[in-house]
């Protein structure tokens, strides 16, 4: 493949690490990155916290500088939307009229922010996060006793409400659910997390959704499923994302969920692969198919799709992790815990410091650490080798987990 082209739909984290992979691996060929935003690839973990607190100033979200791209020949192509994928002809079309050949294509789309389907959702004011435009321009109407609004209390949403607080803003958290990440975390931590915000004078409503978003050129109120009015002059929407499809769609690239691959990344189209958040793969490790939207995800199964486009024969296998920082809380997690699963709790709920782990027949297949990173680095090994531990034990704190974790591995 020395003499040939590899394009790469989508500019975000996972296209540059695939397109770092390339280089690195020894391809001479062309790479071709395409995004539709206009920004060279950046890092999105900090738009909901560091940029839209004024920490963090735009420019320093940019994983390289300009002079990367030409110094490692790798062609940006911004601020264009990839619109067609033609397979029989491997060739990809452009919504600027352009068309680029293609002989290795890696969709690594992401997903879009999902919007709500209520009255008055298309106000001026209301805003999804999900680029560093959109963090930008949040930022600017955020100031001390601001009326903010946010929908959502999973990460992306719990993190605005946090940051939006730290600025002084007055919060409103509105979640469906009972409790905010208790889908994800389980009910435990996800009290703890209710009670953070409450805390940090937050008003977080569990249970409730949105009727409608009342305003006139710009939004006013946010109207709850449960009657209750909430004045607002910023509304954040953060219900989560769906995966970016439309492209591999039109080459009859198999999808549901996300777009469709093996082991080594390769779509039900010859030549045409998948990574990030947009990919549905088989995970043999925790024995599920799974979409994952997650950094680590992002960026290790980015770099196994680029060797495999190269011919390494590279399976990707590892167990999901990923973080979340709200106020001067860290939380990061592994694995997949599920809704039955029993949560063995280590360490001091009431100080913010502790882990739980998530056991299933005895076997642990998740763990979250509040500002407890070392707990969940052993938990993920633990998950890795499917060890099956004692509740007793990972409950102990004077037993040590990496113990546990050479003894036990393999286990199941």
């Amino acid at each position: 493949m020395s003499e040939r082209t590899v394009v790469i739909v989508g500019a975000g984290f996972a296209g540059l690490s695939a397109a770092e992979t390339l280089r690195a691996e020894g391809f001479e060929g062309r790479v071709i990155l395409v995004g539709d935003e206009v920004h060279p690839p950046y890092s999105r973990p900090p738009l909901s916290k560091g940029v839209l607190r004024g920490e963090t100033p735009p420019e320093a979200t940019a994983f390289h500088a300009a002079s990367w791209y030409d110094d490692n020949a790798v062609d940006l192509v911004l601020g264009s939307r990839a619109t067609v994928l033609r397979p029989a002809e491997r060739r990809l079309d452009l919504a600027d009229g352009r068309s680029l050949p293609y002989d290795r294509l890696l969709l690594a789309t992401g997903g879009r922010a999902r919007t709500l389907d209520v009255p008055g959702a298309d106000l001026p004011g209301v805003h999804t996060l999900r680029t560093l435009d959109d963090a930008l321009t949040i930022r600017e109407r955020l100031s001390p006793d601001v009326p903010v609004v946010v929908v959502g209390a999973g990460f992306i949403g719990a993190e605005v409400a946090a940051s939006a607080r730290t600025l002084g803003c007055e919060v409103t958290l509105l979640e469906i659910a009972d409790l905010p990440l208790g889908r994800v975390l389980g009910p435990e931590v996800g009290r703890v997390y209710a009670a953070m915000h409450r805390d940090h004078g937050v008003d977080l409503r569990c249970g409730v959704g949105v009727e409608r978003i009342a305003g006139d050129d710009q939004v006013r109120q946010v109207v709850a499923t449960d009657g209750s009015v909430h004045e607002a002059a910023v509304v954040v929407v953060g219900v989560g994302m769906t995966p970016e499809t439309d492209v591999g769609r039109t080459a009859s690239a198999t999808a549901g969920n996300g777009i469709v691959v093996d082991d080594r990344c390769r779509t039900s189209v010859p030549d045409v692969y998948a990574a990030g958040d947009v990919a549905l793969h088989p995970n043999p490790v925790l024995g599920v198919t799974l979409r994952v939207e997650q950094w680590q995800n992002a960026q290790h199964q980015a770099q196994a799709a680029a060797r495999n486009m190269l011919g390494r024969d590279v399976p990707f296998a590892e167990v999901p992790w990923f973080w979340s920082d709200q106020y001067d809380v860290n939380l990061q997690m592994a694995g997949l815990p599920g809704p039955d699963d029993t949560a063995v709790f280590r360490g001091d709920v009431d100080a913010l410091d502790f882990s739980v782990f998530y056991l299933r027949d005895g076997a642990v297949r998740g763990v979250a650490g509040v500002n407890r990173a070392l707990d969940v680095r052993a938990g993920r090994r633990l998950i890795a080798g499917g060890a099956v531990v004692a509740a007793g034990e990972l409950a102990d704190e004077s037993c040590d987990l990496r113990g546990l974790t050479g003894a036990r591995a393999g286990a199941r």
